[in-house]
């Protein structure tokens, strides 16, 4: 518990160290970044989502884990089928130097079963940070990648149902 503690102060001190402004990237290639999901898996994206939409939930701040969860229930509840990914993406070299203590943590409070489908971005945290920009970091990044890895669609505003309508309609 107490490295848990640890790493959330962290992330919360250090988690977006330079401020970038919001964009909106609709049409635009996903940057190639390299992340490790918390089962350990090398993953590069979008390289590995090839030829299947894929949903990502990104957060820059450990307080947008509110955001994300709500993403998750709605797109739950309304029986979304393609894949998500949460992908904490952390902006800092403090953090980097804390990397095993941080993803201890968020294994303590996740259930093994969902470790593949949350990628941690560190050294490339940076890259996706000013992609979308990172003002207002408690809100998620949702976003839908087409087959290619173009966003088809993007929110950054914090969760809504009218938003949750759109993604699906992105699908």
């Amino acid at each position: 518990m107490k490295s848990f503690l640890i790493a959330l102060c962290t992330v919360f001190l250090f988690g977006c160290s330079t401020k970038y402004k919001n964009r909106q990237p609709i049409g635009e290639i996903f940057p190639s970044v390299n992340g490790t999901s918390l089962s350990s898996i090398e993953v590069q994206i979008p390289q590995d989502f090839s030829g299947q939409k894929t949903i990502f939930l990104l957060g820059f701040d450990q307080d947008a884990q509110f955001d994300i969860d709500r993403w998750l229930i709605g797109l739950d509840q309304t029986k979304v089928t393609t894949d998500v990914y949460e992908i904490p993406t952390i902006n800092s070299f403090w953090a980097e130097m804390m990397q095993s203590t941080i993803d201890d943590g968020m294994r303590s409070g996740i259930p093994q079963e969902l470790w593949k489908a949350v990628i941690t971005i560190y050294e490339d945290g940076e890259i996706i940070q000013k992609f979308t920009g990172n003002e207002n970091p408690r809100n998620a990044r949702a976003m839908v990648l087409d087959e290619n890895g173009v966003i088809v669609f993007f929110h950054d505003r914090g969760f809504s149902v009218g938003a949750l309508h759109q993604l699906r309609s992105s699908l």
